[in-house]
């Protein structure tokens, strides 16, 4: 006979859980902890890095590339940040450093200069950040020299593929030249660029996109003032904010300065192809149209758009209009025509040196060239047009810094021509003194009244214009015959900067000497 058992409701649901209970096994594992972090790494470059750079972590440990591997290339992310993801393992430590491997190759240095110390890396989370900060980049070995970094930041409208320029009164700088220094695409959309300074080296510079056409205006399109810096030794950075540019604001029309009664010759072409086409400008003397008989002397200048107009001038003008038409007016010096030439933009450093001064201007040494077209196209052409006194005796020639230069140096060559030279702030320095050879050379004195000048802040180095050299050209002046306060005036100007308003400042004694009324 058999039975069974019914269990009631609530019973049979205790059993059910508790056997559930007893199928759960307490010697279950955990969930196994996982073994490595995910790492985010961000970068934050010095402002001059280039926006090409290619970066990265590099260390002994396979995830920051090993012994032969690259490394850990970082992303650039916009701004001044470079990033990357990468799995580390927990709880080990590694040691890594910063490295660039292009555009040239660097290492991340401290601020003193000094070789970056490598960074060591512990995580214990599943996700971590590391933060980095390089102060600079420079040489393995480090860098402790004197470095002038220029950190130039563009507006937006800007184009993508502009070249952008730095150029001022230094010869490093161009010494307003036209543009020197082109600048390379750095981060955060800015231009950046590095030049060596001693310690104390004052200058004056503006950005422009490779020509004078194209130089930095404020964001409205007025013109804006030249940047000032004077450096102070070590590693230091200046930055300059573009508000806008000629070319691509717009700008009010150009407001001429232009005193007396001046003419213009448009686009002079040399017979030699390898000369610029460029414009000529005339000044001519009061009362020149009041006698149909009377001749005058003649004044021909190097960069003749910064003499007399400020809206063809790029670093301000010398005002020599204004200085000659009062000093006629009262008297002070004899009448006379001012012929300005018009620099070749690029070529001049090309037209205005004696020789070649390789290896960074292989390419100079033409100023017999332009000497050329001086004397055989454009005097003659003047000479036509003009009432001028033709002859040697009052013809003059002058010009700054490479002007002063050529001038010099034509002059020594062709006294037939000219006989009056105006030798302002002069690069004595090019190609070694060479100019001083051209003295030493000459075999009997030529008939020359010369004005010599100087300041004593126009520059320091290999390439500036300075008091020593300027005096080295004087001494071997005399050396040869010529008489200081006699046929030679050397004058050292004292606070005396290399720009067209120390250069203004003086022309007024230049005219006086060289073009003294007759008695």
């Amino acid at each position: 006979m058999s039975s069974s058992v019914r269990l009631s409701r609530p019973t049979l649901l205790l059993v059910l859980a508790l056997t559930a209970l007893w199928g759960c096994s307490s010697d279950d594992p955990k969930p196994t902890e996982q073994p490595y972090s995910d790492v985010q790494f961000d970068l934050t470059v010095p402002p001059e890095t280039p926006v090409d750079a290619e970066l990265f972590l590099k260390g002994p440990s396979a995830t920051f590339g090993g012994t032969d591997g690259r490394g850990l290339e970082l992303v650039y992310q916009g701004g001044r940040v470079f990033s990357q993801k990468a799995r580390v393992l927990k709880g080990t430590a590694f040691t890594y450093a910063v490295r660039m491997t292009a555009p040239t190759a660097q290492v991340a240095l401290d601020a003193q200069g000094a070789p970056e110390a490598d960074h060591t890396l512990i995580v214990q989370e599943n996700e971590e950040n590391v933060a980095l900060t390089v102060e600079r980049f420079g040489a393995e070995g480090g860098e402790t020299s004197a470095k002038t970094v220029f950190i130039v930041h563009v507006p937006d409208i800007t184009p993508v593929d502009a070249k952008v320029w730095l150029t001022g009164d230094l010869p490093e700088l161009g010494g307003w030249n036209g543009a020197e220094v082109e600048l390379y695409k750095a981060v955060d959309s800015a231009y950046a660029g590095a030049l060596s300074f001693a310690a104390g080296t004052g200058m004056e510079f503006k950005v422009t996109r490779g020509s004078w056409e194209q130089v930095e205006k404020s964001s409205t399109g007025a013109e804006v003032s030249n940047h000032t810096f004077t450096t102070g030794g070590g590693f230091e950075r200046v930055s300059i904010v573009v508000g806008g540019w000629a070319d691509l604001t717009t700008p009010p029309p150009p407001t001429h300065t232009l005193t007396g009664d001046v003419r213009y010759l448009s686009n002079v072409t040399p017979t030699d192809a390898t000369l610029k086409p460029r414009d000529v400008i005339v000044w001519l003397p009061p009362g020149y149209d009041a006698d149909a008989t009377r001749r005058y002397p003649v004044l021909y200048m190097h960069d003749g758009q910064n003499l007399m107009d400020a809206s063809t001038a790029f670093a301000g003008e010398w005002n020599v209009d204004e200085t000659a038409q009062a000093l006629v007016e009262s008297g002070q010096v004899e009448p006379l025509i001012i012929v300005g030439i018009y620099n070749a933009g690029a070529d001049r450093i090309a037209e205005y040196t004696p020789v070649p001064f390789p290896p960074e201007y292989p390419n100079a040494g033409r100023a017999d060239v332009y000497g050329r077209f001086l004397i055989q196209e454009l005097k003659p052409r003047i000479d036509a047009e003009f009432r001028t006194k033709p002859e040697a005796e009052y013809t003059g020639l002058a010009g700054s810094s490479l002007g002063g230069l050529v001038s010099m140096s034509l002059g020594l060559k062709h006294p037939d021509v000219f006989s009056r030279l105006g030798v302002v702030s002069p690069s004595v320095w090019w190609a070694d003194r060479e100019i001083i050879a051209e003295v030493n050379a000459l075999t009997a004195k030529p008939a020359l009244r010369i004005w010599e000048d100087i300041g004593t802040h126009e520059g320091t180095g290999s390439q500036a214009e300075t008091v020593a050299d300027a005096q080295a050209l004087r001494d071997a002046l005399v050396a040869k015959g010529w008489v200081v306060d006699s046929d030679l005036k050397y004058t050292v100007v004292d606070g005396g900067l290399h720009n067209e308003a120390a250069w203004s400042a003086r022309f007024g004694d230049i005219l006086r000497f060289l073009y003294p009324v007759k008695k």
